[in-house]
């Protein structure tokens, strides 16, 4: 059987970029709630963005190294359906806000040893090629080699555009694939053409 790889467009920051990939059919919509990053929304903001998701689109709320208090506020304002961590978070605390949730692993540099028991209630590893303690979005590319072998779904992210990530699918197979900056004209705006060839890039690869 032909395996599907799900799709997530990490960083929408406007409405017309979300319509856009909705109606290309990703899976996943990531909105960024850490302060710092240039692709950063507020709750109102996400509130109205994810009104626009649509019922089979899953929305996920990326936070970073933030406290217990701000994530449980933003949250309890945002209906996301899911929670992403990108710092350093232990699996208790990825674990206390009772939603299901994706933990990123740092891939850049020497990388991040990751064993088969690490974040076990995790739905899923999202591999990224930013360095331990470093935000993601760079647009770098790790070395797929090294991608670790776990018993949950991979996600695999870093440097992926439509000229790399049917390489990318064909050589780890990946659960799913996770893009922001290469889907942008700049930082936080999504740009059509590239849109939509990264989503045939993934097509094409299925099919192979």
């Amino acid at each position: 059987m032909m395996q599907r790889t799900r799709i997530k467009f990490c960083g929408i920051t406007r409405i017309e970029d979300l319509e856009i990939a909705v109606d290309l059919g990703v899976d996943a919509i990531g909105f960024v709630f850490c302060p710092a990053s240039p692709r950063a929304i507020d709750v109102q903001q996400a509130c109205t963005l994810i009104e626009r998701c649509g019922p089979f689109i899953t929305s996920v709320g990326l936070f970073m190294d933030q406290d217990a208090g701000t994530i449980n506020s933003i949250i309890d304002q945002v209906p996301v359906d899911m929670l992403q961590f990108h710092g350093q978070e232990s699996e208790p605390f990825c674990c206390s806000f009772g939603r299901p949730y994706l933990k990123s692993i740092a891939m850049g540099g020497d990388g991040q040893a990751v064993s088969k028991s690490d974040y076990a209630s995790a739905a899923g590893l999202l591999l990224d090629s930013n360095e331990l303690g470093q935000p993601g979005g760079s647009g770098k590319q790790f070395n797929w080699q090294n991608v670790p072998a776990v018993d949950r779904p991979i996600i695999l992210a870093g440097g992926l555009d439509s000229s790399n990530v049917n390489d990318a699918i064909r050589q780890v197979r990946p659960y799913a694939v996770d893009v922001s900056s290469g889907i942008e004209s700049a930082k936080g705006i999504k740009e059509f053409n590239k849109m939509k060839n990264f989503v045939s890039s993934v097509r094409d690869a299925d099919e192979c």
